[in-house]
């Protein structure tokens, strides 16, 4: 049954995205507007996303993190249901790292009204959004489902048999 390695590595990225996001606030005691250098291309420094990826819909509605949330919530349903009926393997892993990252951001939501985020990647004055554990392993997944579809050989997918 391929489809655990998909849900083991959704509770993977899962552990690992609340474990990070636990060690920053806790073990670091990382705060707001302050930032650890950790190579001169990445820092650490805390972001309260209040919105979606990349701080999109990052508005001041009282209730965004509520609708964000049941939002993700459904989207990972949709995606737990992709995972049981697909059979590629790299589908498979895509889609339970999607569903990692995915979760452990509405956990946040619910926890915090926002998601932690605290990795900084910038190049000289060029700096990228900052995003966290589960965040990187939602744009992994989502690179091999393009790559996988952009590169698909068989026309008819990665439907099952009826």
């Amino acid at each position: 049954m391929r489809q655990l390695a998909g849900f083991t590595l959704a509770l993977a990225v899962l552990a690992a995205d609340q474990a990070s996001k636990y060690w920053v606030l806790h073990g670091l005691h990382l705060q707001d507007g302050h930032f650890l250098v950790l190579l001169p291309v990445l820092n650490f420094v805390l972001v309260w996303n209040h919105g979606v990826t990349f701080g999109m819909f990052n508005g001041p509605g009282e209730f965004n993190w509520i609708v964000l949330s049941i939002i993700a919530f459904a989207v990972v349903i949709f995606l737990g249901a992709w995972l049981w009926r697909t059979e590629k393997i790299f589908n498979i892993l895509a889609i339970g790292a999607i569903m990692g990252g995915a979760v452990g951001n509405v956990i946040d939501r619910l926890r915090f009204g926002a998601v932690v985020d605290f990795i900084q990647a910038h190049l000289g004055v060029y700096q990228f959004y900052v995003f966290n554990v589960g965040d990187s392993a939602i744009v992994c997944g989502v690179i091999v489902l393009m790559a996988e579809s952009l590169l698909r050989r068989d026309p008819g997918g990665d439907r099952k048999a009826a």
